[in-house]
């Protein structure tokens, strides 16, 4: 079942017309000005609860610790991620508008197993993965372009063990996106692949013998 507190939360977002400045680093900078309400941003960017729940399922599946999410947005998957108190959630914005709402959902339900790294990912990733040695799961959803996304794959699989596993958030957004996960599912390290359409999973277990599946959420 959802998560209720997170859920109310999310409606609260959806209500919010205040209006708050973005500076998108991804590729939406290009399709959306830069001041848009609260309810906007939760309508095109959270993705729904199902989803949501989904992702805290995965992590439950292979019991992952070490948990890193490109795109906190105001934090509503980032709460389903953190949902195992044992675990670390490391997630990264780049938006400062967007940290301090999340921020602020973080502090209201006592999240304590949440790092939120506030910056530019192209810089602050690869200068967390120097301080860490491996990660259980991953969560794409910053920058949805071709040669980012595939970037990000390359930084993070280094510090992947075989039951790791990665989502990639809007797949089939655009062009680069479709390309961009033709490439990395077929990549050698990944042994089997999940297109759910609005996102896809990897998996690195040389046991699954590279098995590949589309399938409707």
């Amino acid at each position: 079942m959802p998560n209720a507190a997170v859920e109310k939360i999310r409606a609260s977002l959806l209500r919010n017309n205040d209006e708050i400045e973005i500076h998108d680093l991804g590729a939406g900078s290009q399709q959306v000005s830069s001041k848009r309400t609260i309810a906007d941003i939760a309508k095109k960017s959270l993705s729904p609860p199902a989803l949501s729940l989904l992702y805290q399922h995965i992590l439950q599946y292979n019991d992952a610790r070490y948990i890193v999410e490109l795109g906190t947005s105001m934090g509503i998957n980032t709460l389903y991620l953190a949902q195992k108190k044992e675990s670390k959630v490391f997630t990264f914005e780049g938006s400062s508008a967007l940290t301090n709402i999340a921020l602020t959902h973080f502090e209201l339900l006592d999240t304590a197993n949440i790092q939120l790294i506030e910056g530019n990912i192209d810089s602050t990733l690869p200068e967390f993965l120097q301080r860490t040695d491996k990660i259980n799961f991953a969560l794409l959803d910053a920058n949805h372009r071709y040669e980012p996304t595939l970037r990000y794959f390359n930084l993070l699989v280094r510090r992947f063990n075989e039951k790791s596993i990665m989502v990639l958030d809007d797949i089939h957004w655009s062009e680069e996106m479709e390309k961009a996960w033709k490439i990395l599912s077929r990549h050698e390290l990944v042994y089997g692949s999940i297109d759910l359409y609005r996102c896809g999973i990897l998996f690195f277990d040389p046991a699954l013998n590279k098995q590949h599946f589309i399938l409707s959420l």
